[in-house]
């Protein structure tokens, strides 16, 4: 109990821990090779699961599922507003931070700016804002 100035007392909040995360798809480095959406490419083409997927895990990939769609070798994430963005993986996202943020959209923006214009180019990956705040970061 928290004890409040007007002498009445707040309920704790609950809060709760998880041992295990279910399906955590922040990816920085790929570090076995292959692409943060591999996991969602194969269970979309194959409807395989990864070998070492428990319950939980598999139940959290057929439900990030139902946000993709796989087209022409490609996969695209399926969003309300922009419609379908090509989903790309880390080399492919450098590239196109260093193209966006200095070349080809407009000079020097910041960090979220330069998410916005990177989906309104019609490209996604999880963690796009952070690389593009670090890649500001780095910019002089």
């Amino acid at each position: 109990m928290i004890y409040h100035p007007d002498k009445n007392f707040i309920d704790p909040i609950p809060v709760r821990i998880h041992n295990q995360p279910a399906y955590f798809a922040h990816v920085e480095e790929e570090t076995d090779g292959k692409p943060w959406f591999h996991d969602i490419n194969e269970y979309l083409v194959k409807r395989k699961y990864p070998e070492h997927a428990n319950h939980t895990q598999k139940h959290t990939l057929r439900r990030l599922s139902n946000h993709f769609f796989h087209c022409g070798g490609n996969l695209y994430r399926i969003t309300p507003g922009l419609g379908l963005l090509r989903c790309v993986d880390s080399k492919e996202a450098s590239k196109l931070l260093e193209d966006i943020h200095a070349r080809t959209c407009s000079p020097h923006m910041n960090g979220f700016i330069l998410a916005k214009k990177i989906l309104m180019a019609d490209y996604f990956w999880m963690i796009m804002e952070t690389y593009c705040i670090q890649y500001i970061r780095k910019c002089y």
